[in-house]
């Protein structure tokens, strides 16, 4: 990495150090985290020529952001039209891709020349809303993991996500029980035995739709997986691409008659391939009293008019956008294809976004179509 990048990854650590505690909804932090989101935009508009067009095509330049609600979140379209990258692309130690759900022939990428900020905000989020001390004294659990980790899918960020937490969090005993391209019901059935047997808690963690393979087995088979008392079941990603509905009350009454546990002890990440960290659920970490989503003190979560990108009010459906300082090597403004609500506790997710419902989306849309045909341009020339 050039030096200044290292200068970034480094002020970026630090912050996360600093406001460990806190979350984005903490005002403490509001003055440190506007300050080193316009010094990251400054550098990313410097040296990520994407986004830079991108950026002009919107007129916003360093010297028209006066705070960091003013910069430009970048549509997620242009991670799979081009590069969004400050660094050079071939030198990165990981790329996290998209899963093509889509478009297979046109997977988004994430470009990550070191994953020491990746992980730290991965480790910190998942210990503050994953596994607090309130809920989970000691902070270690019996891992079972339905989905595959990052030595099965090495371009997945869930898959590096899910490897992390085992290695991080996770007690002797945890298991994956995706291999070989294979979700192993039979062994994850035998495991939850096992555990019974000991009176041991474990955390279940998977994508959504594993959730729903292994339901369909359970049925199948005519038994049920109930897990030992104290358990937690942690999911991500809903059916997307996977031609089922499953709302999120659904998914809690599967968790309870085929699992044996309750919503209060269920928790769901929200994630991006296109960002570097993670936004939870609050369930575990206010001992059930709130769900809405909230994410660490490095992110902050806007509510977007559709046709205007105008922040809009609490209780106003609009399109998320995400600002979050971990993603130094890309962009730090996303915009995303989800809608959701602002309320006084975080954001609602409510779903995707239909594009005749969004002209102000699509607008950025195409001027990212734009930035990316003009810079495949200056490469070219």
């Amino acid at each position: 990495m050039r030096p200044e990048s290292q200068r970034v990854v480094d002020e970026v650590l630090a912050y996360m150090h600093r406001f460990a505690g806190e979350t984005s909804l903490s005002a403490v932090c509001d003055e440190a985290f506007d300050a080193l989101a316009r010094r990251i935009f400054a550098y990313q508009f410097e040296h990520n020529p994407l986004y830079r067009r991108y950026c002009q095509a919107r007129r916003r330049t360093p010297h028209t952001v006066r705070r960091w609600q003013d910069i430009p979140p970048v549509p997620i379209q242009a991670f799979k039209e081009g590069v969004m990258s400050v660094e050079p692309p071939e030198e990165a130690v990981a790329v996290f891709m998209t899963s093509g759900t889509t478009r297979p022939d046109r997977r988004g990428r994430n470009f990550h020349p070191s994953l020491a900020v990746w992980e730290a905000s991965m480790r910190t989020g998942f210990r503050r809303f994953v596994l607090p001390e309130s809920a989970v004294p000691g902070g270690r659990m019996t891992m079972f993991v339905l989905s595959p980790g990052d030595d099965e899918m090495p371009n997945s960020s869930l898959a590096h996500y899910f490897t992390v937490a085992v290695q991080t969090f996770g007690r002797a005993d945890s298991r994956f029980f995706f291999r070989a391209g294979r979700l192993d019901v039979d062994a994850f059935l035998d495991a939850v035995a096992a555990a019974h047997a000991a009176a041991q808690p474990v955390m279940v963690l998977g994508a959504t739709f594993a959730y729903a393979h292994v339901v369909d087995a359970l049925r199948a088979r005519g038994v049920r997986a109930v897990l030992p008392p104290g358990s937690l079941v942690f999911d991500t990603g809903g059916m997307k691409g996977h031609g089922r509905e499953l709302r999120r009350e659904a998914f809690h009454a599967w968790m309870a008659e085929w699992f044996g546990v309750t919503a209060d002890r269920c928790i769901n990440m929200y994630g991006m391939t296109e960002l570097s960290s993670q936004l939870y659920d609050q369930t575990l970490c206010t001992n059930g009293t709130v769900r809405d989503k909230t994410g660490p003190a490095w992110v902050r979560t806007l509510i977007l008019h559709p046709d205007t990108l105008v922040p809009l009010p609490e209780g106003e459906t609009g399109v998320i956008a995400h600002y979050d300082l971990a993603n130094w090597n890309a962009a730090v403004a996303i915009l995303t294809e989800d809608l959701g609500v602002r309320t006084p506790h975080g954001f609602e997710l409510i779903g995707r976004i239909a594009g005749s419902e969004a002209r102000g989306c699509s607008a950025a849309i195409d001027e990212v179509l734009q930035a990316a045909r003009e810079t495949a341009g200056d490469v070219r020339g």
